[in-house]
């Protein structure tokens, strides 16, 4: 059991880099992180196709990450 979890961990924390590092960057330096918390605040969405699914499959990922490796410390 405990070497399952221990594959799924690896497999999952490998998928979470390669999805994050398939990102587009979302600012560009300081003025993009300026006008990017502008945009945040006032709703206007830049994520469109790919990167809103990269952006919901990080979300999935991360979420099994903590669960598996809360798994492996409880097996």
């Amino acid at each position: 059991m405990h070497t399952l979890l221990m594959t799924l961990l690896l497999i999952v924390s490998i998928s979470l880099i390669v999805v994050v590092l398939l990102q587009s960057g979302k600012s560009a330096g300081l003025s993009g992180a300026i006008s990017g918390g502008a945009e945040q605040l006032f709703g206007k969405q830049k994520a469109r196709g790919l990167d809103l699914v990269f952006h919901r499959v990080t979300i999935i990922l991360s979420v099994l990450f903590f669960v598996l490796a809360i798994a492996v410390t409880k097996f």
